[in-house]
């Protein structure tokens, strides 16, 4: 897991996902700083590296330290909130249902993407290949994130689920700029990923902008199949046991420090911007996970029929 230390040095740290749980009565001070881990839906490194100036605002902001991670995985995220070992986080939809659930963590903001706050998932696949609908899917290889992503898991099985496709081999890559890479070389023939309106001066928004370093060409290669749903976007979220007077600095803090850093904050998560958000605004999601027999009391994974 990768992270950064603010203060009045910046410095590359790493700290261990079994951290010591922090200690409230002394929370956000140098010795104690605010955790704010951020689920690793690309590269590290480039989350990490667009984080650092919203970090230091958000300490000029509300006046307390902050200590920055990308945990390895979404229910390390999940499980730091329940255990202490974070205090802040940018999750994904289906995390926050489940951390909410277990946990009793609270949606603070969701993020907006160019004016819009909710989002789809979209199923990718070659351009030139054979699958030109959704039936063609039926006994195909397919990679999906992983269990613990609306976009990358959850949205896309109620699609299958509702059109009785049947898909054949599927794996976990674990990331959706990792989704689009397999699909772009050939290693399955579709994936599901984050779809995002393309942005007002027409370059793409959704998962496939992640990977354009690498394979310029990848919006002739790959090819959106289709879309589904639209749920609320995913929320910047804050533990229960913290204060209200803390989180209602927090929550102020980002809302300033989006409007200084919106470029940074678009290589955060994609968004530009942050809104209101209730938890009501979740339940529809809620359906859809009990639809597919997901256990949000336990581990990430369909329940056993």
């Amino acid at each position: 897991m990768k992270s950064f230390s603010f203060g009045l040095s910046l410095g590359l740290v790493c700290i261990s996902t079994v951290a010591m749980a922090q200690d409230d009565k002394n929370l956000g001070t140098r010795k104690a700083p605010i955790k704010l881990a951020m689920v690793p839906s690309s590269d590290a490194t480039k989350i990490l590296s667009n984080m650092e100036p919203v970090a230091r605002c958000l300490e000029q902001k509300t006046g307390y330290f902050f200590e920055i991670s990308v945990p390895n995985a979404y229910i390390v995220v999940i499980e730091g909130l329940g255990a202490k070992r974070t205090d802040v986080a940018f999750l994904n939809t289906a995390g926050y249902i489940i951390a909410h659930k277990r946990f009793g963590t609270e949606a603070l903001l969701k993020v907006s993407r160019e004016g819009e706050t909710t989002y789809k998932a979209q199923i990718i696949t070659k351009a030139d290949g054979k699958i030109n609908k959704l039936e063609d899917l039926n006994g195909k290889k397919f990679a999906f994130v992983e269990p613990a992503s609306t976009s990358g898991y959850i949205l896309p099985q109620k699609l299958f689920l509702d059109s009785k496709v049947k898909l054949g081999e599927t794996v976990f890559a674990g990331k959706h700029d990792s989704v689009v890479t397999m699909v772009y070389q050939g290693q399955v023939d579709a994936g599901a990923t984050f779809y995002s309106l393309p942005t007002k001066d027409g370059k793409i928004g959704d998962a496939r902008k992640t990977v354009l370093t690498q394979f310029p060409d990848v919006e002739k290669k790959i090819k959106i199949l289709t879309l589904t749903e639209a749920i609320p976007n995913d929320p910047i979220v804050v533990r229960k046991e913290i204060s209200a007077e803390m989180k209602s600095k927090i929550k102020d803090g980002f809302i300033a420090c989006v409007k200084v850093h919106p470029d940074a904050f678009r290589g955060i998560n994609n968004s530009d911007g942050v809104a209101p958000v209730t938890d009501e605004e979740y339940d529809g999601v809620r359906k859809t996970v009990d639809a597919l027999g997901i256990d949000l009391g336990g581990a990430v994974a369909p329940k056993k029929k």
